[in-house]
């Protein structure tokens, strides 16, 4: 007997053929969601007009975290804090009757900060409908709310910040919970929501706060809702990400900067230093060269099979960038994304353009990402970093050089590291995963493309490490979203089949 109960206290909204013992079909899960896409439509854009930048606490994560424990009680929740020092995290629990095993649910609700001047449209916080529009800007242009009215064309998108990353399927996963509610169903399993305020910073309070309440958010299966599917549009299941380390980079030339006609020549040159050591760790097929870094990294058949069954259109890729050749770390995509990656984020030194001056610039910086697989210490690939500059002839030290380390050594280079997030996969046949693809079979009619690492990171491996449970990652929202980025948008059409996949996904029975 299945665990989903049907909820006499609900009342339904939609007249629909549901037994107990069985889940919804996809033509029931379709309907439920069409039934209020236009409610749906309307909260997202009261969610999207909350300003969400963690820089901002007071002012933009607190009206925040009210509205959402307002929306989430309103749906049976029972909604609390879980205090850090920084902004707190929010817990939204929900017992499902005579369910046995708990599913904890991370969604992410601050977002990137804005440059509201690289925006086609008078706020980031004030969402817009748009229509594509080749004359417009960026592709699109503005249209009314009200066009609504007379129907929803998939393709039109909503722009705002954080319309994909995250609040889109924040307000996919309170649909699908209003969806169930309608049909009178309950998922076989209860629910633990985790909303992360300071996923964009970094989550830098999250693996402590884990710690404390490990046993207050206890669960048997962790489900994530976030990101975009597989480039082919086809529906997707992630089973591990990258995780994320940060370096800076910083060499030294005179204390101030000086005029390159008194000084070239005689007074070293930060940037030269700085080029020399960021060139010596890539070939020129862009594999590291700093020896070991690879060490740990192994591509059997069974994962080779896997990696090439998601149906990567490499041709099309290479020409989306405009790069002839890609890099030569293993011989696709899914493969390159196995391996630990080291990438110049941002180089600075002097100025350019209309502002470059003929001096000897002070200093010159490189930020660096290290995006990080589970085989790979972090902290061991640091220390290959530092010894590799170190065997360039460098001082290696971890603070801005005094006076006396200056005029004491000729080459110094200041290394700051962090580590964000580690790295998490798991395994095909895990709870989550058959529990992900089962749900997606059974609403599309297909397997969907199962990716063994997504290339970005995100927050997970602390829950993975701390509570022990298996994740897994399915996403909802359109790839050219451009999070991250000015003009920011969720396409409609993802958003309302996000819908329908969240409720695919809490009506499935457990395995």
């Amino acid at each position: 007997m299945s665990l989903r109960k049907l909820m006499a206290t609900v009342t339904v909204a939609v007249t629909l053929p549901v037994l107990a013992d069985s889940p919804l079909s996809p033509d029931q899960i379709r309907a439920l969601t069409d039934s209020r896409t236009i409610a749906a439509i309307t909260l997202f854009r009261s969610y999207l007009s909350l300003p969400n930048d963690a820089h901002f606490p007071d002012t933009h994560i607190e009206p925040l975290l009210i509205w959402l424990e307002q929306e989430f009680s309103k749906r049976g929740f029972d909604v609390s804090r879980i205090e850090t020092a920084g902004s707190p995290l929010l817990l939204a629990e929900r017992r499902s009757p005579g369910a046995e095993k708990t599913a904890l649910i991370y969604l992410q609700a601050d977002g990137q900060p804005v440059d509201s001047g690289a925006w086609f449209q008078e706020s980031a916080w004030e969402p817009v409908l748009k229509r594509p529009d080749p004359a417009g800007p960026g592709g699109f242009s503005i249209i009314p709310w009200s066009s609504l009215e007379s129907g929803i064309d998939p393709d039109w998108r909503i722009f705002a910040r954080s319309a994909s990353d995250s609040k889109g399927p924040n307000i996919q996963f309170l649909m699908a919970i209003e969806n169930l509610d309608a049909a009178g169903i309950a998922p076989d399993f209860n629910l633990k929501v985790i909303i992360d305020t300071e996923e964009e910073l970094g989550s830098p309070n999250l693996a402590a706060a884990l710690e404390v309440n490990r046993d207050r958010l206890a669960a048997d299966m962790l489900l994530i809702f976030d990101g975009p599917p597989h480039a082919s549009g086809e529906p997707t299941v992630v089973f591990g990400a990258r995780g994320t380390a940060l370096l800076t980079l910083t060499t030294y030339g005179p204390r101030v900067p000086q005029h390159s006609g008194h000084y070239g020549n005689y007074a070293p040159n930060p940037g030269y230093h700085l080029a020399r050591i960021l060139a010596s760790m890539k070939s020129p097929d862009g594999r590291v060269t700093i020896p070991g870094y690879y060490e740990g990294i192994e591509i059997n058949d069974e994962v080779r099979a896997i990696l090439d069954a998601v149906p990567d259109n490499e041709i099309a890729v290479n020409d989306h960038l405009e790069i002839k050749q890609p890099d030569a770390v293993g011989d696709s995509l899914q493969m390159a994304v196995q391996y630990p990656s080291l990438n110049y984020r941002g180089l600075s030194s002097g100025w350019v353009g209309e502002q470059a001056r003929t001096i000897v610039p002070a200093t010159a910086t490189a930020e660096i990402d290290i995006r990080l697989v589970p085989e790979s210490d972090p902290h061991r690939l640091i220390g290959l970093i530092a010894e590799h500059i170190e065997a360039l002839g460098y001082v290696v030290l971890d603070h801005e050089p005094s006076r006396e380390e200056r005029m004491t050594h000729d080459r110094i280079v200041t290394m700051i590291s962090r580590v964000l997030y580690a790295a998490f996969r798991t395994d095909f046949d895990s709870e989550p995963g058959t529990l992900a693809v089962g749900a997606m079979r059974h609403l599309f009619g297909k397997d969907p493309i199962r990716i063994r690492t997504s290339g970005g990171s995100i927050p997970i491996a602390p829950f993975v490490d701390t509570l022990g449970v298996p994740a897994v990652l399915i996403p909802t929202v359109n790839i050219d979203n451009n999070q991250h980025a000015p003009n920011e948008n969720l396409r409609l059409g993802h958003f309302i089949e996000g819908i329908s996949i969240v409720t695919a996904v809490l009506a499935e029975q457990l395995p």
